[in-house]
């Protein structure tokens, strides 16, 4: 603190100096300006009434000598008095002028003091000339942005810790189980285990995805992608999944389609969770569909599905990462929270959209990407 103070005296200080030194220069200049063309511009106007000739221009020429000492002296005495009034006005309206911008720059800096201990609620008002009140918004604006970011990492720590407590809690009761004697180590045994130490894996793996597409760091490489091929690869990865649980999936990829500019692993990914997102939230009986059409100057991949559905209140936070319509039912099919998330970041990454419409609980949902065609 006490390194702090001084600063602003000083800029105050300085400010006040510098006012004065411009108008004590002012005052010597115009003061020497006049001292030097006055006396001329005097006699000038003098000789020119004595070459009128007559008594008065003799007398005007021997008077001449006492008018100028008369004229210096009057100069003298007015610059003395408009001195003695104009640097104390200048001090007034100068430590005005410092305190206007030392007011503002002082808040400023308090705000960042507090911003840099933590304290990211800090804001300053918006005062001062425009240039302060221009950064004056852009530090508020600084500050708002850092709070949501410090809110995000302190709702990601939870979130992580929250997602990593069931599988975590599940292995150590099986180990302190086997170790006991109580659970046998039976084929039943261990493939719990690694469904959970699988989940574990993918979990840590979607967390760095996430980390990268909050930092925009996601790598894509976009070239000409084949829709049609993209989507058949996504759902023959899925095919089985869906035949276990007794649903029907329907692929519907037109041919003709044009291709579309994206990183053809990523679209395999993308479409890869969304179907997987469908697959969980969809009860038996009940189908899933992929399609693909062409609208305009771009190709929309939908996926739809006959699930649980979304209601309006919670469609606008569905690709937030780690948000579940239903907490519950997600954790117990295994689901990490974050894959729409990263999909959305994908998409968004390989320059296209992806959006979610439902008609609302129970009637459910559809996911659709849409990528520019490629020329």
């Amino acid at each position: 603190m006490n390194g702090r103070r001084p600063l602003l005296v000083g800029m105050r200080t300085r400010l006040l100096a510098s006012h004065i030194g411009v108008i004590i220069i002012a005052i010597v200049v115009l003061f020497v300006t006049v001292r030097a063309t006055a006396p001329n511009f005097f006699d000038s106007h003098i000789g020119n009434m004595a070459m009128m000739g007559g008594p008065e221009g003799t007398m005007m020429t021997a008077e001449a000598g006492q008018l100028d000492d008369a004229l210096a002296r009057s100069v003298n005495e007015g610059f003395l008095l408009a001195a003695a009034v104009a640097l104390p006005l200048g001090v007034v309206v100068s430590l005005l002028a410092a305190r206007q911008l030392a007011g503002p720059v002082r808040s400023l800096a308090a705000a960042s003091r507090g911003i840099a201990a933590g304290d990211y609620v800090q804001r300053v008002p918006v005062e001062g000339p425009p240039e302060l009140e221009e950064l004056a918004r852009s530090f508020n604006l600084m500050a708002v942005a850092l709070e949501g970011a410090e809110r995000r990492r302190i709702e990601l720590i939870g979130d992580v810790a929250h997602e990593l407590r069931t599988p975590v809690t599940v292995l150590q009761g099986y180990v302190e189980a086997l170790a006991d004697g109580v659970f046998p180590a039976s084929a039943e045994t261990w493939s719990k285990l690694a469904a959970e130490t699988s989940r574990l894996g993918r979990l840590a793996e979607e967390l760095q995805d996430l980390s990268r597409a909050q930092a925009g760091q996601l790598a894509v490489s976009i070239s000409a992608v084949s829709a049609g091929g993209a989507i058949r690869s996504a759902a023959g990865r899925l095919e089985p999944a869906f035949a276990e649980k007794g649903l029907r999936l329907d692929v519907l990829a037109p041919p003709g389609l044009p291709n579309v500019l994206a990183d053809s692993e990523r679209l395999v990914q993308v479409l890869s969770s969304l179907l997987s997102n469908a697959l969980r939230y969809t009860p038996a009986p009940g189908a899933v569909s992929i399609a693909a059409r062409r609208v305009g100057a771009a190709i929309e991949i939908s996926v739809h599905d006959t699930g649980i559905g979304i209601s309006a209140e919670h469609l606008p936070h569905i690709f937030e990462r780690f948000y579940r319509v239903d907490r519950s039912r997600a954790r117990s099919s295994g689901g990490t929270g974050v894959g729409l998330t990263i999909a959305s970041a994908l998409v968004t990454a390989m320059g296209g959209a992806l959006r979610a419409e439902s008609p609302g609980a129970g009637d459910g949902s559809t996911f659709t990407i849409v990528l520019p065609v490629a020329s």
